[in-house]
């Protein structure tokens, strides 16, 4: 039930946001990052497109509201997208999805694949819109320039931001969104790395 594009795209942003933030304290960029392996793994959008909805504010602030619940959840869903989580869980989902203002998960996970695919494009040094694949080149440079990386673990770091640079995510057709997504982008990002932080 879970989408592997929006967890990718919610990997590469919150790795990025790691990534930036290392590299401008002189830490080691990749050693305090979440591996992007998730990204490699990530079935092509052409596999697994997106959705593309105009977001609104209600449907932020949802998410937002929704984050914390759906974060203790995240445990008890299935790795696969393929495998349906138990019934109870699913219950839970639908539960949480409609107390926070969406009409079923469904919509709360389009919503989420949205605000993902814009975040992705985001440079967290900046908080200006860039698109996912200005994002992530400046990541491979980061992690390139990184001289205290133990070599093992940069080429794997490097191994898996290229082979997500081969799957970039697809055009925001929803322009809007760029700007409404912006105007929330702490929120964002503190409520989405609480969840990938655990």
């Amino acid at each position: 039930m879970r989408d592997v594009v929006r967890s990718a795209v919610i990997a590469i942003a919150v790795a990025g946001l790691t990534l930036s933030a290392a590299a401008l304290s002189g830490g080691s960029a990749f050693a305090q990052a979440k591996p992007v392996s998730a990204a490699a793994e990530a079935v092509s959008p052409a596999d697994a497109p997106v959705k593309q909805i105009a977001l609104t504010e209600k449907q932020i602030e949802g998410v937002l509201a929704a984050q914390k619940h759906m974060d203790a959840l995240d445990d008890k869903l299935p790795d696969s997208p393929n495998v349906k989580p138990d019934s109870r869980v699913a219950t839970e989902l639908e539960a949480i999805s409609k107390k926070s203002g969406f009409a079923s998960y469904a919509e709360y996970n389009t919503v989420m694949d949205n605000i993902s695919l814009v975040l992705s494009g985001f440079d967290p040094a900046t908080k200006k819109y860039i698109g996912a694949e200005a994002v992530l080149k400046q990541q491979i440079a980061a992690v390139q320039a990184d001289t205290k990386m133990p070599g093992k673990e940069k080429k794997q770091a490097l191994d898996d931001m290229n082979a997500a640079l081969q799957a970039p995510a697809p055009a925001i057709e929803n322009k809007g969104n760029i700007d409404l997504v912006a105007k929330y982008y702490d929120k964002l990002v503190g409520a989405l790395s609480e969840g990938e932080d655990e």
